[in-house]
């Protein structure tokens, strides 16, 4: 996001970019041919030697040059020009070269800005654009409201299919995308800020939110502040809320102030000083500053050493010597493979380890690392009985076996394999090559033997030389000489960085322990069975006890050796000692018989002996039968684990005995604490009486519990110092002291974890202890001096550079000088330029950032790459050919800062721009508030309805009630007449209450009708009497305004079978018409049906009063039960409001005003009606239920002051349907307007759903709506999530092809440019998109056409405008795309979609109207076609088994699982984040795809939580494991691969597990629980990255077949989420969280906050929020970012790296923390205080 940043604060137009990107200049010998052969380039044949004297140029290139006035250069330099494209692709580490496209595509010609149309912000050129469009908003018309358009006829071709040639704005490019997003669109609210508002963001700790998020600070933009309840506090605390709040926000001013007073917590030069920072000012301050080597850096020249010779890597625990093993094996790999593809003997690999443990151990890290067939041998399997066919078929089928030496030994006597079928030989723990041990007699007895052309390499580890108490040097060089090797070792050891500090080593004395004593168990079991062998060991054991660890412990032992099954064990070894023996001796049956009878005797004694319990006084330290050694133990680690804790020690002890008891004592409730777990860890060894049968699986499981906290403290034997992979522990205990140097140097290697602690356990005024203690220390001295003793060819130095052997060279190495400021680089100074470039990225204070420099030999000279941080916009660079390392690295480096520049990463004075002093926030340019709202024009009504005049033709569309049962009375179906054909619309549900609900049918029918002027007057009639009777509104007569025309349809006819003027009721249109002329002329005094018309004529009319429009009847007819004098009835519907007379019937029925109802005499012998009052209540779009009715509805009338209406009351009924139909067929309307708009065909529902907005917080999805508008249907939220997954995919595929040398970074970044809600919303309100937004609901008394005159009824009208928020808009953006992606689904047509993503961008960067059209973007890049290696073509074979896909392009595979780490120079192909990129965005879309169309009901927000369950690193992780794809991931770093193959074993472990629960379970193996891998660890990221990489080579593979990706998803994806419901309590721990819990929980601490601050910047962007983490009145870390919840995050993560590990009491020494477990019942809710709850 920082370059991102950079973007934004420019000020430079493209041309001045351009212009500028000339002054970069670099030497270029003449062209070549392969796209890798220039002079960069590590894979030409032969390029010029950097230290030699340089060609001359060519004579084309001189002359360019000279005319170049930006170009300068310096007498005795070579030859400069600049940069071209091809050179640029040369620089960079893994981009692709440059893409010329021969012709336009021809989706693209019309999008050429300068031919389609002005920018629209030209009012005149947007009216023209959209001059044909009928859906459109009126002021583009020049027709005057009310009058005929001219547009007609194309409004009635609207929907015909032409080919679209114009987007509906113009094309931008990247500089005008970037410009429009630093405007704001529409008026703001004033405000100003004050001059104390300035501030710069480098006084924070950088908080970089992820550039692949879409926006996900935009809905929390709001600042949370404290305003909890404060509690009681420790004495001599204010006690009271406002003065703690007060005292609390004193803190975190006076932190912030200090925090913009020192912006960056490291010196650094002050901007006002640049100017003086020249070159030469550069060169003096490299004088005084060493490039420091990284670690990789060693691991790079150890490794190219193990290719040429015979190394043995003496090298510190975790400095990544199995890294190399498993490099050393992969470079093999490759080479035989070679050989075998032309014809020679196969070979293989043995790794060589001490151990069965180490077997198991070592296998799984290249199972986890290595793709080609393994398997591993030891003694326990049995194989030393097999045959040579056996262990032919072993070999053949293998590229490298790991067994014990032994094995090999053997095999190599029986001559089942011979020295010169083995290309490698691995010996872990090289040190024990000595004197019998089988390391040594193989190569004495074998290797030393074999002729030296035929021996195979050999490659040694070890941590030290010695294992025994000798002499280092002569130790060393035995070691050579056995091993025929080389030791290699860091001339710097600290750079590895893996040793504990003195600081952290404790000494733990213990009081003199008594002299020795024999307990009576002891005495008692020694007299009776000294003589059996069986139990000599713990006989021996149980003697030594009492005085090392105490009575209790001594007896302890024996439950172990004689419980029930260790009595069975040891009988059973009694027969097989006796039989072995009997075979070489007779020997009678009666000495077994005895021995038996010894053995059960003893179990009889131990089962009848009464134990005590152990005795130990917590205040006193003190036990009288434990000793002071077990008591000081148990002091230390009840005090570690007093609360709750994520901690972890280790315990070392020399006997398992001693682990097995001590575990044992650790089990009793008043020894340990609540919060300690413990158990054991042993090697595999089994025999002795009380011996554990551990296997290597029950170590796995053990460490797995281990690193989860089931368990959190072993007690361990020898086995936990060497080989097992442990996780990091804080508090490392040797309870028994080491017996060797080496055993001390890896047991310390377990406390690898911030603030762990190393504690040695001496006996007070043991001079013994003190002697060995004092003895490894000095031998580690030593050894660490070591490296300075032995010759310097055995060295390893990294690439330190002599800065003198560069001076010597300068003179003919290159220089570039800017032509404006005269600042020179050269190759001494480039290495500081970069180095100072690489410091001021933004970083946290822990991680020290270097630039990494990677050195490789090829063709006998030097070619170094350079790899910079991730947080860097150029990643690296490849140097030029060189005779010397030191050379080569200036090359490279030299050659990085050239990138630097052109980017313009390096100002005019070589100095970075890059940094963390950037204007405040400027990302905050890309976000919108969420909040803030702006009122916008609405459309009320569609543009159909604006097209005025006496038509011709009249096209009908029928409405019909699909269950006509739901209105409890007969109906018949309506015509509704446009002038223009309506679109094909969809049904939709009406809702009548009491569950009773049916559909709405639409049909518009093809062909349209001829009308005279006399039909159009019936029509005009009837629709106005419809409006006048049913609604009372009365309409001035004006047939040319009328914007559509209603007409009964006759009933019980087939739509379909008639033509469209026959279904209509003509007759019903001419009775109503003299019904209607004859009432306007006479009025109803004249016309008096109630005294002319027979009875039966009232039987179901519909009755209006025109003198109280609300009140409708439906009239059932005469009634001889009252006359109309008599009393209103019981139970009449009652009358209300100022007109309510209930004296009689007559009066009841009348609603004439006082004076006018005295001025008529009505006639009291007029006959009475039983009417029904009909039900005003209809919004019957909103699904409700009646409450039961309160009043009734019948009544008893008189119709002398009432109108009979004309209209059938079939037709009455279906008109009370009307207003809620023509609001939602207005609205879908409006919404095709803006597809028209857009130039997009969605379907009618889909285009209403996508801009429909029914609450004021339509968007948060997990907040209780605003302001609920009813009945409007579904809204945008579901299409947005959708249209916001397909939009980043969209603009990722057009970006990975227009952009071939881009990185990942700067695809985010652009990608972000096209996705933010800013660009989305300015282009909509470009568009004026938000004119057609539904946020209001059906409003009954505003839905009436307009433009028509009313002569009588209340004024009403919708809204036209609303208030909208900039997110709301944008969000209506990504749902248009979802809505157009969604109705193509079926068809799988993504054409729509892109069009939609085009017109909504608007930027060149994604300019395409069909699918199709991405991949003509994509041009092949070289390394793709290169031809493929037999490595290469054998990693696709093998994963084309996993997946059945067959890669075309094997390189391309290659490219997905190189890990950024891993060097180019060794495949040449670029690392897999170029495809990660691309594979996250796909991956998305089919997750989304699947979790969209599979549960249509669920809202955005649980589709989003259970996404991240299908797209999490833990999934995607296990999945890729799963498929073996970790197998073949090329890494170059020794933690990564530490990580990865502990979670392989780990997550194999979890399926193998789950597969055994379900056979348990009584379930086939395959129906395991799918969710195994929830519960496992975190996965390191390179694997979900390696299945994102993936499937975009397989995407691109295919030429952009997205159908490829769907496979992989329901092949390998769709199995573990068919149940989404196991995953609803899915979720990562929240850092806020998880630090409450933390400080609470473990340390006990209820005195902390995280206390937020706003601070506001002079530019006007959003404010910086603050989030300061206090405990105990110290603030302890500190983050900013745009939100409060990012801000909080960031905090809460930066404290818990500060604090995790910490002992409790460091912890409260240091914060002077008093709180006590009594506290917490103090204490209020305290989670909006902390942030727990985010």
């Amino acid at each position: 996001m920082m370059l991102l940043n950079q973007e934004l604060g420019t000020s430079h137009n493209r041309e001045a970019v351009e212009a500028e990107e000339t002054a970069v200049c670099i030497f270029t010998p003449s062209p070549s041919t392969s796209p890798f052969s220039s002079d960069l380039s590590p894979l030409s044949g032969s390029p010029p030697d950097e230290s030699a004297s340089p060609s001359p140029p060519s004579p084309s290139r001189t002359n360019n040059l000279l005319h170049n006035s930006n170009v300068s250069t310096l007498a005795s330099t070579p030859t400069v020009s600049p940069l071209s494209s091809e050179e640029v692709f040369q620089l960079g580490r893994v981009k692709s070269p440059p893409v010329e496209r021969a012709d336009p595509l021809p989706s693209q010609l019309p999008f050429n800005p300068h031919a389609v149309t002005p920018k629209t912000e030209n009012p005149s050129s947007t009216k023209m654009m959209h001059s044909n469009s009928p859906f459109t908003n009126n002021e583009f018309s020049a027709q005057p409201k009310g009058e005929p358009s001219a547009n007609t006829e194309s409004i009635k071709l609207r929907f015909k299919e032409t080919p679209i040639t114009a987007t509906a704005l113009t094309m931008r490019t990247t500089e005008d995308v970037i410009a429009d997003l630093k405007r704001t669109t529409h008026p703001r609210p004033a405000g100003g800020l004050g001059a104390d508002s300035v501030v710069h963001v480098a006084s924070f700790p950088s908080v970089e939110a992820s550039v692949k998020e879409n926006d996900a600070d935009d809905e929390h933009a709001e600042i949370e502040e404290d305003d909890d309840d404060d509690q009681a506090q420790p004495a001599g605390r204010p006690k009271k809320i406002t003065e703690r709040k007060r005292r609390l926000n004193a803190i975190a001013e006076n932190h912030v102030q200090k925090l913009l007073q020192n912006p960056d917590k490291r010196p650094r030069v002050r901007p006002e000083d640049e100017q003086h920072q020249s070159a030469r000012w550069l060169v003096n301050q490299s004088e005084n500053r060493r490039i420091i080597s990284t670690p990789r850096e060693y691991q790079v020249e150890l490794f190219e050493r193990a290719k040429e010779k015979n190394v043995v890597a003496v090298l510190d625990t975790g400095s990544g010597k199995t890294l190399i093993a498993v490099l050393l094996l992969r470079h093999i790999f490759a080479e035989e493979l070679e050989r075998r593809a032309v014809g020679e003997p196969k070979r293989l690999a043995f790794f060589l380890v001490d151990s069965v443990t180490l077997v198991y151990q070592q296998h799984a890290v290249l199972k986890a690392n290595l793709d080609q067939p393994m398997d591993l041998f030891c003694g326990d399997m049995g194989c030393d009985l097999w045959n040579r066919k056996s262990w032919e078929k072993h070999f053949n089928e293998n590229m490298v076996i790991v067994c014990t030496a032994e094995v090999l030994r053997q095999c190599l006597h029986h001559s089942f394999i011979n020295m010169e079928q083995i290309n490698l030989l691995i010996f872990d723990e090289a040190h024990h090559a000595k004197k019998d041990h089988a390391y040594a007699r193989i190569i004495k007895d074998f290797y030393a033997k074999a002729p030296k052309p035929s021996r195979p390499k050999i490659f040694g580890m070890t941590a030290s030389p010695v294992d025994a108490k000798i002499d280092v040097r002569k130790a060393a060089a035995e070691l050579e000489a056995v091993l025929h090797c080389e030791i290699a070792t860091a001339a710097d050891p600290s750079v590895f960085q893996t040793q504990i500090t003195t600081k952290q080593e404790i000494l733990a004395t213990y009081s003199a322990l008594r002299q020795q004593f024999e307990t009576a168990l002891y005495q008692q079991m020694s007299s009776r069975f000294k003589q059996n062998k069986v139990l000599t060991k713990p006989l021996v054991f149980a003697k030594g006890a009492p005085r090392e660890l105490g009575a209790w412990c001594a007896d302890a032992i024996w439950p172990f050796c004689l419980g029930g099954d260790e009595s069975k064990k040891l009988l059973a070894k009694t027969d097989r000692k006796y039989y072995a023996h009997a075979g070489k001796a007779q020997t009678s049956m009666d000495v077994l018989e005895r021995q038996k009878t010894l053995l059960l005797e003893a179990q009889e004694i131990i089962n009848n002996h009464q134990f005590e319990l152990p005795d130990y006084d917590p205040r006193t330290g003190k036990s009288r039968n434990l000793s002071s050694k077990v008591c000081i133990l148990i002091q230390y680690l009840r005090e570690r684990f007093e609360r709750k804790t994520d901690d972890k020690a280790i315990v070392f002890v020399r006997q398992r005995y001693t682990a097995r008891i001590l575990a044992k004592l650790f089990s009793y409730d008043h020894i340990r604490t609540p919060h300690l777990f413990v158990n054991t860890l042993m090697g595999t060894r089994t025999g002795d009486a009380g011996d554990l049968n551990t296997s290597f699986r029950t170590q796995v499981v053990t460490m797995m519990q281990f690193r989860k906290g089931e368990i959190n403290c072993l007690f361990a034997t020898s086995v936990a110092e060497e080989g097992l992979d442990i996780p990091d522990c804080n508090l490392i205990i040797r309870f028994d002291l080491y017996d060797t140097l080496i055993q001390y140097i890896q047991s310390k290697g377990r406390a690898r974890h911030t603030n762990s602690r190393y504690v040695h356990m001496v006996e007070e005024n043991n001079h013994e202890h003190a002697n060995s203690l004092k003895e490894v220390r000095l031998k580690e001295r030593i050894l660490r001096a070591f490296c300075s003793t032995i010759p310097e060819d055995r060295k390893l130095h990294g690439n330190d550079v002599d800065i003198e052997t560069i001076l010597a060279k300068e003179r003919r190495n290159r220089v570039y000088v800017n032509p404006k400021t005269g600042a020179t680089l050269n190759y001494k100074v480039s290495l500081m330029v970069l180095a100072n470039f690489v410091d001021s990225l933004p970083h946290s204070n822990e991680n020290n950032q270097q630039a990494e420099y990677i050195t490789t030999v090829q063709n006998k000279q030097f070619i170094c790459e350079v790899i910079l941080p991730e947080g860097s916009p150029v990643r690296g660079a490849i140097g030029r050919q060189s005779t010397t390392k030191a050379v080569a690295k200036c090359s490279a480096a030299f050659n990085a800062c050239l990138l630097l520049i052109k980017g313009k990463y390096l100002d005019d004075n070589i100095l970075p721009t890059y940094m963390k002093q950037l204007p405040a926030m400027r990302n905050a340019l890309l976000a919108v508030d969420s909040r803030k709202k702006e009122a916008y024009d609405m459309k009320t009504k569609p543009a159909l309805w604006s097209i005025y005049g006496l038509p011709e033709d009249l096209y009908v569309t029928i409405l019909t009630l699909e269950d006509r049962t739901v209105l409890d009375r007969p109906s018949q179906p309506l015509a509704l007449l446009t002038r223009s054909n309506l679109p094909e619309l969809p049904s939709f549900m009406l809702h009548f209450g009491s569950g009773k609900h049916s559909p709405v049918k639409i049909q518009t029918l093809p062909l349209p009708i001829k009308v005279n002027e006399g039909m159009i007057n019936e029509l005009t009639t009837f629709t106005l009497c419809i409006f006048d009777d049913v609604f009372s509104k009365e309409y001035e007569h004006n047939t040319p305004k009328m914007p559509y025309f209603l007409a009964p349809v006759r009933s019980n006819i087939d739509v379909g079978q008639e033509e469209a003027s026959a279904l209509i009721s003509w007759d019903i249109l001419k009775n109503i018409q003299e019904y209607q002329t004859a009432w306007l002329a006479k009025g109803w005094e004249t016309i008096k049906p109630w005294q002319t018309e027979p009875d039966e004529f009232f039987d179901d009319k519909y009755i209006v009063d025109p003198f109280d429009g609300s009140r409708k009847l439906w009239c059932h007819g005469v009634t001889n039960l009252y006359k109309p004098l008599d009393p209103v009835p019981p139970n009449s519907a009652p009358r209300k409001g100022a007109r309510k007379r209930n004296d009689n019937i007559m009066e009841y029925s009348c609603s004439l005003w006082e004076k006018a109802r005295a001025r008529r005499t009505l006639d009291v012998n007029q006959r009475v009606f039983q009417a029904k009052l009909v039900s005003l209540r209809r919004n019957l779009l909103d699904e409700f239920d009646d409450p039961a009715e309160e009043t009734s509805t019948n009544c008893y009338i008189t119709l002398e002051t009432m109108k009979v209406s004309p209209l059938p009351t079939t037709i009455v009924a279906m008109s009370y349907l009307f207003p809620a139909i023509i609001h939602r067929i207005e609205s879908y309307l409006i919404a095709l307007e803006a597809c028209d708009l857009l130039h997009l065909k969605i379907r009618p529902e889909l285009a209403l759903e996508a801009v429909t907005k029914d609450s004021d917080n339509s968007g948060d999805h997990d907040a209780e709506k605003i302001n609920f508008q009813r009945g409007m249907g579904n809204n945008y939220e579901r299409l947005e999530f959708l249209g916001d997954c397909f939009l980043k995919m969209a603009t990722s595929i057009s970006l990975y092809g227009l952009h071939p040398d881009n990185d990942e970074q700067r695809f985010h970044i652009n990608r972000m440019l096209l996705i933010c809600n800013k660009n989305l919303c300015n282009n909509a309100i470009r568009l004026k998109l938000y004119e057609y937004i539904r946020s209001q609901a059906f409003n009954r008394r505003a839905w009436y056409p307009e433009g028509l005159k009313l002569k009588k009824g209340k004024t009403a009208a919708a809204p036209n405008s609303q208030k909208l928020g900039d997110k709301s808009i944008a969000d209506v953006c990504e749902a248009l795309i979802g809505a157009a992606l969604e109705t193509s689904i079926e068809s799988k047509d993504m054409d729509n979609a892109v069009r939609a993503v085009t017109e909504l961008v608007s930027s060149e960067n994604h300019n395409v109207t069909a699918y199709a059209d991405y991949y003509k973007l994509y041009k092949k890049p070289q390394y793709q076609v290169a031809p493929a290696t037999a490595m290469q073509r054998d990693l696709a074979r093998q994963v084309e088994e996993k997946h059945p896909y067959h890669f075309k392009w094997p390189r391309l595979l290659r490219s997905a699982f190189v890990h950024p780490s891993y060097p180019f120079s060794y495949e040449h192909v670029p690392n897999y984040q170029r495809l990660e990129f691309l594979g996250d965005s796909l991956l998305d879309m089919a997750c989304v795809n699947f979790l969209f169309h599979k549960y249509p009901t669920k809202d955005p927000q649980w589709l989003t939580e259970h996404k991240m369950a299908m797209v999490s690193n833990a999934f995607l992780g296990c999945l890729c494991v799963a498929l073996g794809f970790h197998s073949h991931l090329l890494i170059f770093n020794a933690t990564y691969q530490k990580q990865l193959t502990d979670y392989v074993t780990e997550i194999t472990e979890y399926k193998r597990q789950a597969i055994e629960d379900a056979v348990r379970n009584g379930k086939n193996p395959v129906q395991y629980s799918p969710d195994y891998w929830v519960s496992a660890r975190s996965p390191p990221k390179c694997l979900p990255d390696v299945v994102e990489a993936y499937i975009g080579a397989i995407f691109v593979d295919s030429e952009y077949q997205y159908s490829v990706v769907e496979k992989f998803f329901d092949d390998h994806i769709k199995w573990y989420f068919e149940d989404m419901s196991i995953y609803d309590t899915y979720a990562n721990k929240h850092p806020t969280t998880f630090l409450t819990n933390f400080l609470q929980v473990n340390m006990g601490c209820m005195d902390w906050t995280i206390v937020i601050k706003e601070i506001r910047d002079v530019d006007g962007s959003k404010p910086t929020v603050v989030a300061m983490v206090v405990v105990h009145d110290k603030v302890i870390s500190d983050a900013s970012a745009e939100s409060s919840r990012y801000a909080k995050i960031a905090a809460a993560k930066k404290a818990m790296n500060l604090l995790d590990g910490l002992p409790l009491p460091e912890f409260r020494e240091t914060y002077n923390c008093t709180c006590r477990p009594g506290d917490e019942a103090n204490e209020v809710d305290n989670s909006d205080l902390h942030g727990t709850a985010i």
